[in-house]
């Protein structure tokens, strides 16, 4: 005896490769403000307090309200249908490999040539260059990989205790087999609960890990919104046997980009008031529902967005979704190369961030293309 478990067919969507792309360059963008911004956090910095440091540091601010939960929905989506292809252990293994040999690659090679501005004053403190290889820096912007191997491991590990218990039961795995069936409508009370919940989890997350908490041993620049990662990865779960992203509507995308633009003033003053000194649980919590009723509404306009309008996946959009998650692993080094280089100008922040960033993104995608060429790359990166 056999039973189905019913969900939508997922392929490979075109305005997902695109959005993953987007994504990716927002990434770039987002560390070349942190190099040259009123909030330096990154391997090269120029701070500037000038007008256009304090507009990088406010466009980092507002990124960070989103961007990297909207990774993590993206990173879900296709999980479910990785693991039904493949089994539990296999995909398992699959991830340990494609996460786990970049993560290992960066922390071995990437980090402590991107560190190496702290050499002098280490070694001037008696230690030898192979403690400082070892132990300078973190994991950077692998931290994301790091996270999303942590969860796809943990679905992995669901999902063949799920199976394991149905075998023990004698009843079948509701995971066993896929048919086809109708997505299930998204309608605005579920996205309003989504609302709710971040809300609910980030707020009281927040009283033991507030905004601008770094957690050293994981190189986790960000655990304020870890609640968001999690969640949102498993909104992409769900939303993969749901069919959510297909019944989402133009009117919803349009009621989701004017609620983002409206609620992002919010955001920002709020954000402000929870992290001055003395306040309370009130600010807090404000904080916290315009922070996501803002981050819920970027992603669903978004999404809404690219699949209405850029669905389409010329020769061009191919290769640059083949080569995105490479850009990411690298583009710290092509980042901090480019600004050293460019360090002798003298030009406002804004121009340099400009400058950076035009360089930095066919560079990053020119040399994941030829790093991926190489025999066995390829297929981690």
């Amino acid at each position: 005896m056999t039973t189905t478990a019913v969900r939508p067919t997922v392929t490979r969507l075109g305005y997902v490769d695109n959005l993953r792309v987007l994504l990716t360059v927002l990434v770039l963008a987002h560390h070349s403000a942190l190099t040259y911004g009123a909030l330096p956090l990154w391997y090269w910095t120029e701070p500037s307090t000038s007008p256009s440091g304090v507009a990088l540091m406010l466009f980092v601010i507002v990124n960070q309200l989103y961007f990297m939960g909207f990774f993590f929905l993206l990173s879900g989506l296709f999980v479910p249908g990785s693991v039904d292809r493949k089994g539990a252990g296999t995909f398992a293994r699959d991830r340990l490999l494609r996460l786990g040999v970049p993560l290992a690659a960066y922390w071995l090679v990437a980090r402590p040539v991107l560190s190496l501005q702290e050499w002098p004053a280490r070694s001037a403190e008696g230690e030898s260059f192979l403690q400082f290889w070892f132990t300078a820096g973190d994991v950077g912007p692998l931290w994301f990989v790091e996270v999303l191997l942590v969860m796809s491991l943990a679905y992995a590990a669901y999902r063949a205790l799920r199976a394991r218990s149905a075998a023990r039961s004698g009843l079948p795995d509701a995971g066993s087999t896929v048919v086809e069936a109708q997505p299930q409508p998204v309608r605005f009370r579920g996205i309003t609960g989504l609302v709710v919940l971040l809300t609910v989890a980030t707020f009281f997350w927040r009283l033991v890990v507030p905004s601008g908490t770094y957690w050293e041993f994981s190189g986790m620049p960000s655990p304020a919104y870890l609640p968001q990662y999690v969640i949102l990865f498993v909104v992409g779960l769900l939303a993969s046997r749901r069919g959510w992203l297909t019944t989402l509507t133009v009117r919803q995308g349009r009621v989701a980009l004017v609620v983002a633009l409206v609620s992002l003033g919010l955001a920002l003053g709020t954000a402000a008031l929870a992290t001055a000194p003395g306040a309370g649980l009130l600010a807090q919590l404000g904080s916290s529902l315009a922070e996501n009723v803002f981050a819920v509404s970027m992603v669903v306009a978004l999404l809404v967005l690219f699949r209405e309008r850029f669905s389409a996946t010329p020769a061009w959009a191919r290769w640059a979704a083949r080569n995105s998650f490479a850009v990411y692993v690298i583009h710290p080094l092509v980042l901090v190369g480019v600004a050293v280089l460019f360090a002798p100008l003298v030009a406002p922040a804004g121009v340099k961030f400009l400058i950076l960033l035009a360089l930095a993104v066919p560079l990053c995608w020119g040399f994941a293309h030829l790093l991926r060429r190489i025999p066995g790359v390829a297929r981690v990166l």
